[in-house]
């Protein structure tokens, strides 16, 4: 991330239902995004029904500010992303949320990204304040995004060059040794030999073939073939008198 790029703002403008707007936090906060600015929310703010929606992104939610107008929510900010599947009668730069997020971070000065109600999206005068329009390729049979599907498109791509700390990974150990392996499958022999499982003798050759080949597919690391034999172990001791 530049070190003069300022995190951009979310802007909702007259959003319709408080689960939307709760929602619309909960994808903001998933990639590092925490202003979030209102402009004439049908119901009022705060919402009662954002709370839950917003599944714990209560920091987002306690942050946001209302505005009367767009021009005033976006007052402060030098770069104004419209997001609309349509141009709708105006000229402005059209960019995807890769490309725009990509500007963002080049940019001095604060960015936001504007999105319109849930019914009509943005009119024409909004998408006249901004600087850019933000779209993606969608199907044109059925070009309808969700509030937070829209917001959680631009914040992804925002986050991608924002340096936030990847969730941990389970750490892969590497495969076990090949003289742990060949203890199990050695155990694994003295087990069911006296069961007769190699049995008859002209196919016994086969048989611990084919059994050495699914014991060394898997590709098993040391714990995993410790904790085989442990369970092995414990059969034997059941099993001998």
């Amino acid at each position: 991330m530049s070190g003069k790029a300022e995190q951009p703002l979310i802007v909702l403008v007259r959003p319709q239902l408080g689960e939307n707007i709760g929602k619309a936090a909960r994808a903001m906060l998933n990639f590092g995004l925490t202003e979030l600015r209102l402009v004439a929310p049908r119901d009022g703010w705060p919402n009662p029904s954002a709370g839950p929606a917003a599944a714990g992104a209560d920091l987002v939610l306690e942050r946001a500010t209302v505005h009367e107008t767009l021009a005033e929510a976006v007052a402060d900010c030098a770069h104004v992303y419209a997001t609309t599947v349509r141009k709708r009668g105006v000229t402005k730069p059209v960019l995807t949320p890769e490309a725009a997020a990509r500007e963002v971070h080049g940019h001095v000065g604060r960015s936001a990204f504007v999105f319109g109600p849930e019914r009509s999206g943005l009119e024409t005068d909004d998408v006249a304040l901004a600087r850019a329009i933000v779209t993606v390729p969608i199907n044109p049979e059925f070009a309808s995004l969700n509030l937070a599907q829209a917001v959680i498109l631009c914040a992804y791509e925002w986050s991608k060059s924002a340096s936030l700390v990847q969730p941990t990974v389970e750490e892969i150990l590497p495969p076990a040794p090949q003289d742990e392996l060949e203890g199990m499958i050695v155990q694994f022999e003295t087990l069911l030999e006296p069961f007769g499982y190699f049995r008859p003798p002209s196919r016994a050759a086969t048989t611990r073939r084919t059994l050495r080949n699914i014991l060394t597919k898997p590709g098993w690391n040391h714990l995993e073939v410790r904790t085989l034999r442990g369970a092995l172990s414990a059969l034997r001791r059941r099993i001998e008198p």
